[in-house]
């Protein structure tokens, strides 16, 4: 046993949650009555990193801005250009994509328990007072815009205080010691979460709606290999496709089962230290990046809003299809960091073209039907794009600096 445990923690971390999926799918598939206790494992990972994850990234962006020596730059701004520019440019590819290749739903009963943001101006509200909520509520309540306010301000008021700073610092590599034991148990975690959406969905329920998940998905898949390789490449100068693979795998695979980039920050913070990145820089811009970089909320709140105008046979001119763009970037940016929170801005989309809310919530209840695959491929990219714009931002900088960048994928 003591052997067959040293093979197995000798393998790397993605091949060991790969058997994990593996084990997971054929339970699921073959004897899911049998083994139903096992959905435990999920739930228990999924968990932990949820109660770890505020709390980590209060004390490293404390820690980071605390600990921040003057005249170091931390490349922030190329960062959040690059979030931003990502997210409007995924939105337009899926405008693009649903004019190409419309798509029509069978609009059910609506979902009446969702209760939707009324407009943008509602959203950017509720980001504006999500900076000053209170700090300890927005710890309980993984609030990240609050949690970053919070650690930002008092990372500022103690950069004088040398024996503060240490205790901050102390605690920040604690917590990231204790993020490495959780992420150790992604294999058992992933391998209850699969068999818990296979068992519980089934593959067949997927089926009727596979035109607007093959939409959904390619338009992510299209955002992923070939507008961010794109973006990357103008960045680093090189072969884009080893940093943005491995972001996908060691990232988007995690962030496909968990369904939560909030879940996702301890796992992208790990790579981004194997990446050999700036810590100044992404413990900030990774928690960040779960909030704002959206560029798969994006995809669904425009695919989904233009099949519903598709549906209800409403023409829609070129300059409204741009606003969508605009509108369903800005909308993302306010989608929430855990499972389905994007599709809650769906009506906000569907009001630029008049559609009634209660059809709009048909639209969010035809979204939590596909919502198995579209919400796994969705946080998926979102989390992975942290990582590789973080990374990008930051090997821009360094060619720049006339420095060689090296791409570290073995840690």
């Amino acid at each position: 046993m003591s052997n067959l445990m040293k093979k197995w923690n000798s393998l790397s971390l993605v091949k060991r949650i790969f058997v994990g999926l593996i084990i997971g799918i054929a339970l699921a598939l073959t004897v899911p009555e049998q083994f139903s206790g096992i959905t435990i494992f999920g739930s228990l990972f999924v968990g932990a990193l949820k109660a770890i994850a505020p709390i980590l990234v209060f004390f490293l962006v404390m820690s980071a801005i605390s600990g921040h020596r003057e005249g170091t730059e931390t490349n922030m701004k190329s960062i959040i250009v690059l979030y931003l520019l990502g997210t409007f440019l995924a939105g337009l590819i899926a405008v693009i994509a649903s004019f190409l290749f419309p798509v029509s739903l069978t609009l059910g009963a609506g979902v009446d328990s969702i209760t939707p943001p009324g407009g943008v101006v509602e959203v950017l509200k509720a980001l504006l007072m999500n900076v000053v909520d209170n700090p300890v509520k927005a710890l309980f309540n993984a609030n990240y815009i609050g949690i970053l306010a919070w650690a930002i301000v008092l990372g500022l008021a103690i950069k004088g205080a040398s024996q503060t700073k240490d205790m901050i610092y102390t605690f920040a590599e604690g917590l990231a010691t204790m993020v490495r034991w959780v992420i150790n148990f992604a294999p058992l975690g992933i391998m209850g979460l699969v068999f818990d959406s296979i068992a519980t969905s089934g593959l067949e329920s997927l089926l009727s709606y596979g035109q607007l998940l093959i939409l959904l998905v390619g338009c992510m898949l299209f955002v992923a290999f070939v507008v961010n390789p794109i973006i990357t490449y103008v960045c680093i100068r090189q072969n884009p496709f080893k940093l943005v693979l491995m972001c996908l795998r060691e990232s988007g695979i995690t962030a496909f089962f968990t369904r939560s980039s909030a879940a996702n920050i301890p796992v992208n913070m790990a790579l981004c230290e194997k990446l050999g990145l700036d810590k100044d820089t992404y413990s900030v811009s990774i928690p960040l990046g779960a909030t704002i970089n959206m560029a798969g909320a994006a995809v669904t709140i425009s695919v989904l809003s233009l099949a519903a105008v598709h549906t209800l046979g409403i023409t829609v001119d070129i300059p409204t299809a741009i606003i969508l763009s605009v509108l369903s970037a800005v909308s993302a940016c306010g989608a929430s960091g855990v499972a389905g929170g994007s599709l809650l801005l769906i009506p906000l989309a569907c009001s630029l073209f008049g559609i009634p809310n209660d059809v709009a919530m048909q639209v969010v209840g035809v979204g939590f039907i596909v919502g198995v695959i579209q919400d796994s491929a969705e946080t998926a990219l979102n989390s992975s794009t942290d990582v590789l714009f973080t990374a990008s931002a930051e090997f821009r900088k360094r060619r720049l600096a006339g420095e060689k960048v090296v791409i570290n994928t073995k840690g």
